[in-house]
């Protein structure tokens, strides 16, 4: 009988550190969990503030500003457009190419 009882007692025992070490383990997984949340909650803000200044740069005020500062770039007018025209003899050996091209 007093071995039965040595038996069970090690077996109560064997059994509470097990339920001691599985309920440590549960916390800590639950912390690491709740940690990993937050971090993730903290990237979809930064995500999704980094869209809105994205969106905000790409402006079509901001592009053209942009080209006209950085660039020196300027708007087409028709004050500083110039027109390229071909006249016959500039046609000529661009059709004698094209001719050559399919034969």
């Amino acid at each position: 009988m007093a071995r039965l009882n040595l038996v069970l007692l090690l077996a109560v025992l064997a059994s509470a550190l097990y339920l001691v070490h599985t309920q440590y383990e549960s916390r800590r997984l639950y912390v690491e969990l709740e940690k990993v949340a937050t971090q993730s909650r903290s990237l979809e803000t930064d995500s999704e503030r980094l869209q809105v200044e994205r969106r905000a740069q790409a402006t079509p005020l901001k592009v053209e500003k942009l080209a006209r500062d950085r660039l020196q770039m300027r708007t087409a007018t028709p004050a500083i457009t110039q027109y390229v025209s071909y006249k016959n003899g500039a046609a000529a050996p661009a059709a004698q190419a094209k001719g050559a091209q399919h034969e």
